[in-house]
């Protein structure tokens, strides 16, 4: 496909937060290093043909955590900036975390001097996509908007910004799932994933699942290749999304108590363990910090993965 080629000024900025502790994603594991795993992931999506990788600016904020939260996938194609975030859980607040991914990623582009100058400067029209793995039963296809977080919000708002929510988890957006082959494959290996947490500890689960996928060709190159990262993050992943759970509805002996009982996919795991260590000043602590949390899921990958 032909294509206007226009070429966009990175200020090379570094940003005092870049330094800080980054948690990945299988996900972005998956996408973020591969251009054409990206390309093709962008022509599911838009029904369209692009066929050089090279046409693709990556611009992910790599190695950023901006107030607890993380940029997945970036990049620039054509005229448009999309901005890929994956999630585990269902977030409502996800138009307000884009506005500020997209202003550092504008920040980056744009030389700020310019923007006081007479003529125009062109940017390219962003786009926001969320990519839902979760357990919690959401519709294939949902819309965010900024303005529904807006404590009262007048009818035409002069600041909107809107996420397209796409569920991925199996059975769901077979078209895309269809168009793309490390997307279906990266479903699949999730839901193999949770078929195993059902009847074995989620660490035991994780390699069965990659042992799994490997010998029945799912993303067979990839596990080969990135077999330990995908395993901390997998463990990273449920772990996070099950802490957020276990905050909201269950408290932290609630959970310990679940961890025991299942000894599987969620942060109660990490609880079970610190409880069976006799670590409950630990347990406290990770609740009342977020990033002492992340110290304690360090511990607990290292020693179930192994290093």
């Amino acid at each position: 496909m032909k294509r206007k080629r226009v070429n966009y000024l990175f200020t090379g900025i570094k940003w005092p937060w870049a330094n800080r502790k980054y948690k990945d994603t299988v996900f972005r594991l998956l996408f973020n290093s591969d251009k054409v795993a990206l390309l093709e992931l962008y022509n599911a999506l838009n029904n369209s043909h692009y066929d050089n990788p090279n046409d693709l600016i990556v611009n992910t904020l790599d190695n950023a955590i901006f107030m607890g939260m993380r940029n997945d996938l970036s990049f620039i194609i054509d005229t448009h900036l999309n901005i890929y975030e994956h999630q585990s859980t269902d977030c409502p607040n996800i138009p307000l975390r884009c506005l500020f991914y997209v202003d550092k990623l504008f920040s980056q582009i744009i030389d700020e001097d310019k923007i006081y100058g007479s003529s125009v400067i062109r940017i390219p029209e962003p786009h926001f996509v969320v990519f839902y793995n979760g357990t919690d039963p959401l519709p294939e296809k949902m819309t965010y908007r900024l303005s529904d977080m807006y404590e009262v919000c007048s009818d035409n708002p002069a600041l909107e910004l809107t996420v397209t929510i796409l569920n991925i988890n199996q059975g769901m957006n077979d078209s895309i799932m269809q168009s793309c082959k490390l997307l279906h494959e990266y479903s699949l290996y999730v839901s193999i994933v949770r078929q195993y947490a059902e009847k074995m500890p989620l660490t035991k689960a994780v390699t069965s699942a990659i042992d799994y996928c490997i010998a029945h060709d799912i993303l067979r190159d990839f596990l080969l290749k990135e077999r330990k990262a995908v395993a901390m993050y997998s463990l990273y992943e449920y772990n996070q999304a099950g802490h957020m759970k276990a905050v909201r509805k269950e408290g932290i002996q609630q959970g310990i108590a679940l961890g025991e009982e299942r000894g599987k996919n969620n942060t109660v795991a990490l609880f079970a363990w610190l409880n069976k260590n006799n670590r409950q000043d630990d347990i406290q602590r990770a609740f009342d910090d977020p990033e002492y949390l992340d110290k304690l899921f360090d511990e607990f990958l290292k020693e179930h993965v192994g290093k």
